[in-house]
């Protein structure tokens, strides 16, 4: 079983819109810098998907911002693995406040394992799957 995986980062002014604010957007980023981050560390990184020619591609988000982050506020980006199957996996994500741990943003992720030179979806080969395996059920990942 997999365990959640979290990654601090600073609001930046780059990451602030016309109302003050993260920019909604940025949280669709930020989603793929922890979604990386988070895979690297298993040792699936960009030169694996190359060697073994297949990687990992979004094909569906949901998302849900919950509160305002703005310039300054250090965030603590949380993801998990929480289903897999031969094609897919599925990934969820919950930000969070540093200071007072309040619940900014949460999401999830559905993710289809394409051959790289054809793009073309295929089933996941054994090291994908042993890699991306669920959270186990007794951590709760929206608590920090």
């Amino acid at each position: 079983m997999s365990t959640v995986f979290d990654m601090k980062i600073t609001v930046q002014p780059e990451h602030i819109d016309v109302l003050g604010h993260v920019n909604n957007v940025v949280y669709v980023g930020w989603m793929q810098d922890v979604a990386t981050a988070h895979i690297s560390e298993t040792g699936l990184g960009l030169e694996q998907y190359l060697e073994m020619n297949h990687a990992m591609v979004a094909v569906e988000h949901h998302v849900q911002y919950r509160k305002a982050a703005v310039l300054g506020d250090e965030i603590i980006l949380r993801t998990w693995f929480y289903d897999i199957n031969a094609l897919y996996s599925f990934r969820q994500y919950a930000f969070f406040k540093e200071e007072d741990k309040s619940l900014l943003f949460t999401a999830t992720t559905k993710w289809a394992c394409v051959e790289i030179s054809t793009g073309r979806a295929k089933r996941m080969s054994p090291t994908f799957m042993q890699a991306y395996q669920p959270l186990n059920s007794d951590i709760d990942p929206f608590q920090l």
